[in-house]
């Protein structure tokens, strides 16, 4: 399985911090926050990776190369303005392929082992990873069926970790250009076409520099 990596947003929540430093290279627990991305998915067997960039992207690839340092291969999918999350996968399908692949948002941190997670079923067009809620989101995203499916509601909901299993099918048909992944996965959501898979360890939104500074005393223990 190939994975991707998304990297391509401003960082705007993150300022003054990413002012002259995209959010991928900010330093946590002694290495960029990316790189325990690339780390983690090398320890468990995920070693092509698409990483899309935009904001400063240059100094991302500079940082990275091709990933050889880190145990992986990187593929660079640039976007010349960010496509959001729908509009950048489809954007970078053509190095990901037609099987289905483990996305990973660049702001967040977990100690989840992505060769845990089973594989997608029959029609299901994504797999996504629960968590608990945390205090700056105490309501949730999604509700999760004791069966393992993933819907809109009712409560209680768990928080999406902004780690799922993709089928490319899901954005295949899409307008090239700049789009959400939200609401194709309400779509298939309603269809029943979204499993789940709720993670009790660790999790970090690192959205914001009160975060980044949480996290970094976690991991510096």
């Amino acid at each position: 399985m190939k994975a991707m990596i998304l990297a391509a947003g401003l960082g705007t929540r993150m300022r003054p911090l990413t002012d002259h430093c995209p959010k991928p290279l900010l330093e946590v627990g002694g290495k960029p926050l990316i790189v325990h991305h690339l780390e983690r998915l090398a320890a468990a067997g995920l070693t092509e990776i698409v990483i899309n960039v935009s904001y400063r992207a240059e100094q991302i690839i500079a940082a990275l190369g091709d990933g050889r340092e880190h145990g992986v291969t990187i593929h660079w999918s640039r976007e010349a303005s960010p496509l959001e999350t729908g509009g950048g996968i489809l954007e970078a399908l053509p190095m990901l392929g037609e099987a289905p692949f483990l996305l990973v948002n660049g702001d967040v941190w977990s100690d989840l082992d992505p060769g845990c997670l089973p594989p997608l079923q029959g029609a299901d067009l994504a797999g996504l990873v629960m968590v608990d809620n945390p205090d700056h989101h105490p309501e949730g995203d999604f509700h999760l069926t004791r069966e393992g499916r993933v819907r809109e509601a009712p409560a209680p909901r768990w928080t999406y970790a902004g780690i799922a299993q993709i089928h490319p099918r899901l954005v295949a048909d899409q307008p090239a250009g700049t789009f959400a992944l939200a609401p194709l996965l309400r779509k298939a959501m309603a269809a029943d076409r979204v499993a789940g898979y709720h993670h009790a360890g660790q999790w970090v939104d690192v959205g914001t520099p009160a975060r980044l500074a949480e996290l970094d005393r976690l991991l510096q223990g």
